[in-house]
């Protein structure tokens, strides 16, 4: 999974900052005054017989009274959420992918989409981004990953037999809007980028998640060096802006009576943009769980 800016990898993991230690498990544990914040990094799919998590997220979740995601799933109106897809992501003004993309770029998408059972029709009036997502996601489950096995749906429907507290950072147009917003150029790239990846998917997706298990930083590392400089725009709102936004958050958490366990996008966390970064800046240490 060399190439992460992409929308398959936003699946995955969401996009990442640059790599620093990782030494264990991506799960760090932070001390407020009263309380105790854990942090976890985050694989948005897995495959079935993958998903068994890291015994840290065990630990951590078994401490935390509440359970914090990107997105409050436990409040997530599905009708609601596609009625937002489809307002934002459908082309405007009578418009088709063919006339956004030219013809060269409409024939890679038209191939993907035969090779993957999806009928033209389903993608010839959406924006390039809705595109690129809708194709990714459909890669993925080709391969055998599933959103219900993922780091967030486990822990997820353990909170909610629990009883515990569920919550978010951000809201639906938090996040997607970020790339409803990209310009016709940012949008086309992104989903060149999409297209590119698709026949590389299980074999550098097995790389990384054996990475992203074993906690391998030099291993991630040379998989991404090179790769923050394909998008930078993208890089810098889908991962440093948004990880700005949640601080305040995070510090309120870091001041509460209770205990927290934080799940998001693995490597939002590392990094001189990272949440790491960000919570020692204001003075706390965080501690990686073994």
């Amino acid at each position: 999974m060399g190439r992460f800016i992409r929308g398959g990898f936003i699946l995955l993991l969401g996009l990442l900052g640059s790599l620093t230690a990782w030494a264990e498990a991506p799960v760090w544990a932070i001390k407020g005054a009263r309380n105790t914040v854990y942090l976890a990094g985050s694989v948005h799919l897995l495959r079935a017989q993958d998903a068994a998590l890291p015994s840290a997220f065990d630990r951590a979740y078994a401490d935390a009274d509440a359970l914090v995601m990107e997105l409050d799933v436990d409040d997530l109106d599905p009708l609601a959420m596609s009625g937002w897809v489809l307002e934002n992501g459908t082309l405007a003004d009578g418009k088709t992918l063919r006339d956004v993309l030219g013809t060269a770029r409409f024939e890679r998408v038209e191939q993907e989409g035969n090779r993957l059972g999806v009928p033209l029709e389903m993608l010839e009036h959406l924006e390039p981004w809705l595109v690129a997502m809708t194709l990714a996601q459909l890669q993925y489950v080709k391969l055998g990953f599933d959103p219900e096995q993922g780091v967030e749906k486990q822990l997820e429907r353990r909170a909610r037999a629990d009883h515990k507290e569920i919550t978010g950072l951000e809201t639906v147009d938090d996040q997607l809007g970020i790339l409803d917003r990209l310009s016709p150029d940012e949008q086309a790239k992104f989903l060149d980028l999409t297209l590119e990846e698709m026949h590389e998917m299980e074999s550098e997706t097995d790389a990384l998640l054996a990475a992203w298990r074993e906690g391998n930083a030099q291993k991630l590392a040379s998989m991404l060096s090179d790769e923050y400089q394909i998008a930078p725009t993208l890089y810098g709102r889908l991962v440093s802006e948004r990880n700005r936004r949640w601080m305040p958050q995070i510090e309120q958490f870091l001041k509460s009576d209770k205990d927290y366990l934080i799940v998001v996008g693995a490597l939002h966390l590392v990094g001189d943009d990272g949440l790491l970064e960000l919570t020692a800046a204001k003075g706390f240490h965080a501690k990686q769980m073994p």
